[in-house]
């Protein structure tokens, strides 16, 4: 599985961003995903993640309330809906699959990662 995530970019704090992930690979239905972010002089952390089948989610608390995970395996795309978004969620954001639901907020669990998109939301 091949993973590329974009949308990224610059808003204003209070402000929307939809990033996406898009998938190669005629099996990622089979495929749990997961977000990640890594900010400025920060270690990479969850940020959510989806079971293969769209019906379970799962957020980091700074996420809850905030941002939304959906996918929509017709397009083989997840995607990331974050509002309201602070200066502290700033950061490169990865998506990353892995077959097991199984440890969804576990980075070290992830078998196949994308590269990051930047996301910067200014004050």
């Amino acid at each position: 599985v091949q993973l590329q995530a974009f949308g990224g970019g610059l808003v204003q704090a209070g402000g929307s961003l939809r990033l996406s992930c898009a998938a190669s690979g005629r099996t990622f239905n089979e495929y749990t995903v997961g977000w990640f972010r890594q900010g400025p002089g920060k270690e990479r952390e969850f940020v959510a993640a989806i079971a293969w089948s769209g019906g379970r989610s799962y957020y980091a608390d700074s996420a809850k309330g905030r941002f939304t995970v959906s996918r929509d395996n017709t397009k083989n795309t997840v995607y990331l809906q974050m509002n309201s978004l602070k200066p502290g969620d700033t950061a490169v954001y990865y998506c990353a699959a892995k077959r097991s639901g199984v440890g969804v907020m576990v980075e070290n669990w992830y078998d196949y990662w994308g590269k990051g998109t930047l996301v910067t939301v200014s004050s």
